[in-house]
């Protein structure tokens, strides 16, 4: 029994085709429920769906309560719903950062934070976040979106050994480029300031080249991410896509490396 949200493309309608397939119930969710009538209509009795807006409080416990009213419970809730953003950070304005916290973060937190009850009271079940390789490493533009998907990992992290004493699990998808939306119409642009261009502009390029020639295919991750969750030790982190392994290896070697070289000065700072 599923509960998703921002199925209305990408991950989420990739997941919830999947998840169907496999002789799963799934409830499918998004802010414009009309967007899910014919996956809903593909998945027969299995299927539901029902408005989800992860920064309204109200459709969420609702979507919650409707999951377990209409399967009996919940054994995976995935954290898909949210958008991209391009922009330096003195580009940045406070209101759209604050905006995309709301959406990425905080309103993945209180998905989540509905669903926690039922999960610990049942004894099982699995939260998966849809974060990205950004979520461990950033780069020039896009300070905003990493920021949000590291707060997320930092949470979920802590939520992992929380929640193992009660046979709940989580999950962090660290997905590369794949041929979504991302970097088509749910991509948010700052406005820019000329001075950037050098930092920034490659950043801005790519991201306006990119649609639809993304090397990942969201419907090979879907099933990576189910075969996941059917193993008896999952990951508490999965990378997804090439680039996405290349990018997090070539990050952690430069961790390791600047930890090395600066272990002796960092270890004389203890009181003696």
């Amino acid at each position: 029994m599923w509960l998703i949200t921002g199925c209305s493309t990408g991950f989420g309608r990739h997941l919830a085709l999947a998840a169907l397939a496999a002789g799963d119930h799934v409830m499918a969710t998004a802010r414009r429920p009309e967007q899910l009538t014919d996956l809903v209509a593909a998945g027969g009795d299995r299927a539901r769906g029902t408005i989800l807006d992860v920064t309204d409080t109200a459709t969420i416990e609702e979507a919650v309560a409707a999951t377990i009213d209409a399967f009996g419970r919940i054994d995976v809730v995935v954290n898909n719903a949210g958008y991209g953003s391009v922009g330096a950070v003195e580009e940045m304005a406070m209101p759209d950062l604050r905006a995309l916290m709301e959406v990425m973060f905080f309103g993945a937190v209180a998905v989540t934070k509905a669903a926690l009850p039922q999960l610990r009271q049942q004894g099982s079940g699995t939260i998966v976040q849809i974060s990205s390789m950004g979520g461990q490493l950033s780069m020039p533009g896009f300070g905003a979106y990493c920021a949000a998907k590291f707060a997320l990992e930092g949470l979920s992290e802590a939520l992992a050994a929380e929640m193992g004493p009660f046979g709940v699990r989580v999950l962090i998808v660290e997905p590369g480029a794949f041929r979504t939306e991302f970097g088509g119409h749910r991509m948010h642009r700052s406005a820019t300031i000329e001075a950037y261009r050098v930092s920034t502009g490659q950043t801005r390029t790519a991201i306006d080249n990119m649609h639809g020639s993304q090397p990942g295919d969201p419907a090979k991750a879907a099933q990576a991410i189910l075969e996941t969750l059917n193993s008896d030790d999952p990951p508490l982190r999965l990378a997804l896509g090439n680039d996405a392994v290349d990018s997090i290896r070539g990050h952690h070697e430069q961790l390791r490396t600047d930890l090395d070289r600066w272990e002796k000065l960092s270890r004389s700072t203890d009181l003696t």
